[in-house]
């Protein structure tokens, strides 16, 4: 660690979408640390409603959760938009029926190469100059759509690549890595009973077409892209496991 400088422990710098999972995640973070400061990014994406949807979400829990509204600190927005125009995908280009479909590479044609790689970096600059200690993000490598960069072991590359660059210990928390979307579902349920849950249904937002009108038991979303069929097999079988 760098003479004289320190993180502090109890405080977390959450990256927050403002989907079902970085949502989760939120709330995860405000039940665990003293301090959470939260970090979006604007790369272009498809579905830009999203960038409303934080805000609605961080208004929320605030509201709802006057103990964790008492933790939240400020938001960043960072523009990445030289980023999403290099790292063309369905998400920052194409048509709509392309977010479904799979590329040369075997990949998903939604997959923005390095995106979390990029991010977490960005966070970490962004983390050192707040001095909070951890990073949490919402990756996945259970119910996901095929990412690389999702995966535990990128993630832990990345948190080593970041402690040495930036000579501070910096761990990357991503408590929803091993669980599938129904126990998602119900790590929402845990944290913060059916309010919390009903704040994620109604204000985040996940659909990779940016569909905000259609309202599902979910959620909002076109309900066909793979990002919406996720979310609605794990509402389903949370609900049935619960019934």
């Amino acid at each position: 660690m760098a003479a004289g400088m320190a993180l502090k422990s109890d405080k977390a710098l959450v990256l927050f979408s403002g989907g079902q999972d970085s949502a989760t995640c939120l709330a995860w973070a405000l039940d665990r640390f003293g301090e959470v400061e939260t970090i979006g990014f604007d790369y272009g994406q498809r579905h830009r409603v999203e960038l409303e949807a934080r805000l609605a979400v961080r208004e929320a829990v605030a509201a709802r959760f006057p103990a964790w509204g008492a933790k939240l600190g400020p938001d960043r927005m960072v523009d990445l938009s030289g980023y999403g125009a290099l790292a063309e995908s369905a998400l920052t280009g194409g048509d709509d029926a392309s977010v479904s479909e799979t590329g040369e590479s075997g990949l998903p044609k939604t997959f923005v190469p390095g995106r979390n790689l990029v991010f977490l970096t960005v966070a970490g600059a962004h983390a050192w100059l707040r001095k909070a200690g951890t990073l949490v993000t919402g990756v996945c490598q259970t119910d996901y759509s095929g990412y690389p960069d999702c995966r535990q072991d990128t993630i832990d590359a990345q948190a080593r690549a970041l402690s040495l660059g930036l000579d501070v210990n910096l761990p990357v928390q991503t408590p929803l890595m091993h669980l599938t979307k129904a126990e998602t579902w119900a790590l929402a349920h845990d944290l913060g009973g059916d309010a919390l849950v009903d704040l994620i249904v109604e204000e985040s937002h996940t659909c990779y077409r940016g569909t905000r009108g259609a309202r599902h038991d979910w959620g909002h979303g076109c309900g066909a892209c793979p990002a919406c069929e996720l979310r609605a097999k794990g509402w389903t079988e949370w609900r049935e496991g619960r019934a």
